[in-house]
């Protein structure tokens, strides 16, 4: 005799479930990338996995009764799951930004609503004996559930929605500061993450109105279809997972990590003997026909503190390092262009000798700076 155990819904969860553990498996037995990264995304897919599985096991139609029969020690476990994963998400997205990331004690502050909420449980449930538990279970409705535990859901629904929030607003900073440290961030592509943050963030803010649904249909007795939205955010997980695993370990490599560094008062006077030596290295050397340069490496060619070098690129000069360096490529661009014997030379080629390793920089760039695009300013200085 053939018994069906899922429906269609759960099977959702289920792949969800599969996807989650096959790939954080890959992501700790990998070498490619980083490692700390890898770690930290593979401990968000173990922690997401358990939260479908909680769904499966409090609400599934027919494994509900199959987990009763096991055990009821497993019910409740997998959703301490709910209050990590939002805080592994934002490590992980910081892991990858942060090139001197690491681990502080004000983020141990994430984790104390998961480590509170794991002992309610322990008190609540845990500490029950097998028999209240039985009876628990057997007579179960969500409808008869305590009012406090409602508004616990909110509170963990926000708390998970205010994580998905500080991750769009780390990528905001990284977006905003890659200028002040590469001249080349065309390579640098965030869509991926950005879909991903974006993605669960509206799953979040779901399980919100998925929650206030409940509580209005349970304490002010006005139905809304909550369930319906539930079920979209299921299928939204699984589809988001899917991306997740396809695009994360091509990407994850281009990105530059920046300097985590703490906002301090600018108020030391600018040394104009480094402005002149900045200077002078620049019109000499031309460390920016190098395609690869970077506030790092400019610095160890002047043997100049980074952050001295980045303040006056800053704060004298009045410019990020992205236009700082690109503004020299641009007057050396210019001045290849007013050669006769690069009359024929390809823009590509003009692009590579000045130091641009892309077009749109290049021409975008130029086209702000001259007021022409580069074959106009060309064919106006030869003729």
């Amino acid at each position: 005799m053939s018994l069906i155990l899922f429906n269609t819904l759960d099977l959702s969860l289920l792949i969800t479930i599969y996807q989650c553990i096959l790939f954080a498996l890959f992501l700790i037995i990998l070498k490619k990338g980083k490692r700390q990264s890898n770690v930290l995304l593979a401990l968000f897919l173990l922690s997401y996995a358990a939260i479908p599985l909680d769904t499966l096991i409090n609400f599934g139609e027919a494994f509900r009764q199959f987990a009763i029969d096991f055990s009821p020690n497993i019910f409740y476990i997998f959703g301490i799951a709910y209050w990590v994963e939002a805080v592994l998400l934002l490590l992980f997205v910081r892991s990858l930004i942060y090139k001197n990331f690491s681990l502080k004690r004000s983020d141990i502050a994430l984790f104390i609503p998961f480590f509170l909420y794991t002992l309610y449980e322990i008190n609540t449930w845990y500490m029950l004996d097998a028999q209240t538990k039985w009876l628990y279970l057997d007579g179960y409705q969500l409808a008869n559930e305590p009012a406090y535990t409602r508004f616990i859901n909110l509170f963990r629904e926000i708390f998970r929605t205010a994580c998905g929030v500080m991750c769009l607003l780390e990528l905001h900073r990284y977006q905003k500061q890659i200028k002040n440290e590469f001249a080349d961030i065309e390579a640098i592509d965030l869509t991926w993450l950005k879909i991903l943050v974006i993605g669960f963030l509206v799953i979040r803010v779901q399980a919100i109105i998925i929650t206030l649904g409940f509580m209005t249909s349970i304490d002010l007795h006005i139905n809304i279809n909550y369930e319906l939205i539930g079920l979209v955010s299921n299928f939204m997980v699984m589809f988001l997972i899917s991306f997740l695993m396809f695009y994360s370990l091509g990407f994850s490599n281009v990105f530059k990590g920046i300097e985590n560094k703490e906002k301090t008062p600018e108020k030391d006077p600018i040394d104009l003997t480094q402005v002149a030596l900045i200077e002078a290295y620049m019109l000499q050397s031309k460390p920016y026909l190098n395609h690869l340069l970077n506030l790092e490496n400019l610095s160890t060619q002047l043997q100049m503190p980074t952050r001295n070098l980045s303040q006056i690129i800053n704060r004298h000069f009045k410019q990020n390092f992205f236009e700082f360096i690109n503004r020299y490529r641009i007057e050396e661009s210019k001045r290849l262009l007013q050669l006769e014997e690069n009359r024929k030379v390809t823009m590509l080629d003009i692009m590579d000798k000045a130091g641009f390793n892309s077009k749109a920089t290049f021409n975008t760039f130029f086209k702000k700076s001259v007021g022409l695009t580069p074959t106009q300013y060309r064919k106006e200085q030869l003729n």
